[in-house]
């Protein structure tokens, strides 16, 4: 969608759905994410606990993968918007705008039963030399549901996407680890517009809108407390070309500097109270021990009406999307 035609921008705005999310108040979504949303691939994160174990030690935190990557999309899309507005000699277009809030939305579609559980316990129990994540199968995942819902015609037709701007997602989706080492003509993108990869999966320093997202909502259900103002940091975050790599990257004025340490302080508490909780750590292997013992046990049928285990469903998109915590 170009950014010279008025008209069609208009029409689209009146196929936005608005969700009533407790931690983000009244979210806008564009109606391709609308579409997105509907697939099974999605919908599965319905059934798939944000902070796996958890719950059994902290009754409020029954939340799942699904309003957490509903967030996601929408933080993402507050930064990406924030910035064009403020700084348009970046040349931000819609379909920068697009492909950042579909991959926040899509970033965690590759999680399996309880969320970390599965690949940081099980899996490596299973394949205790395997560098498996759940990242990986987020990328396969998108493109099962890019694929199986046939969105890809729409994707190009009505909302002007191009092969590159999947390609982008997926990468958007999974980070630049060493920009060092990058094709910039593979990833869908050129180099001026690096500080993109900073939004949704920030490997330069961590800060991105998934943290955004989860800290305050895992704050909100397990009754913690959360100083951090993410909206703040959106609201002075610039694009400055750095001169240690001469990339572009999302900065931020030294007077946040306090709000960026309540960020990370935030994510200490988290970890001391709940995520690492000694009781929560013992019902988690217990529930991955669980696993490892059916793993044989439980077949669900995938791609060409074979058979997978808990374990090898991670390899057949089709499997995979039969595979949550319920």
């Amino acid at each position: 969608m170009s950014d010279s035609s008025e008209t069609p921008q208009k029409t689209l705005k009146m196929d936005h759905k608005v969700f009533n999310d407790p931690i983000h108040g009244t979210v806008e979504l564009h109606p391709l994410l609308i579409k997105i949303i509907d697939t099974p691939q999605f919908q599965r994160l319905r059934n798939i606990k944000q902070l796996g174990g958890a719950y059994f030690v902290y009754p409020g935190a029954s939340h799942n993968r699904f309003e957490h990557s509903i967030g996601v999309g929408h933080l993402a899309g507050q930064l990406v918007e924030a910035l064009r507005t403020r700084q348009p000699k970046l040349y931000i277009d819609d379909r920068d705008v697009l492909c950042v809030k579909i991959a926040g939305l899509c970033h965690d579609l590759g999680h399996g039963p309880f969320s970390h559980l599965y690949d940081q316990m099980f899996i490596t129990k299973v394949q205790p030399k395997t560098e498996w994540k759940h990242e990986d199968n987020s990328v396969k995942m998108f493109d099962h549901l890019v694929e199986s819902n046939d969105l890809e015609l729409e994707m190009k037709n009505k909302y002007g996407l191009t092969d590159d701007d999947l390609n982008f997602i997926k990468k958007l989706i999974e980070g630049l680890k060493d920009p060092t080492k990058v094709q910039w003509s593979e990833i869908g993108r050129t180099e001026d517009k690096f500080f993109l990869f900073e939004i949704v999966a920030n490997k330069t320093n961590g800060i991105d809108v998934d943290k955004f997202d989860y800290f305050a909502r895992d704050c909100y259900h397990l009754g913690m407390k959360n100083n951090f103002d993410h909206l703040r940091f959106i609201q002075f975050a610039r694009v400055i070309k750095v001169e240690k790599d001469g990339l572009n990257h999302i900065c931020s004025r030294d007077k946040e500097v306090g709000n960026l340490y309540d960020m990370f302080y935030t994510r200490n508490c988290l970890h001391r109270r709940a995520y690492q909780h000694r009781v929560n750590k013992i019902i988690e292997y217990m529930i991955a021990e669980a696993f490892l013992k059916a793993n044989k046990h439980i077949k669900i049928e995938g791609s060409g009406g074979k058979e997978f285990t808990l374990s090898t469903a991670r390899g057949d998109m089709e499997a995979y999307t039969k595979l949550t915590g319920l």
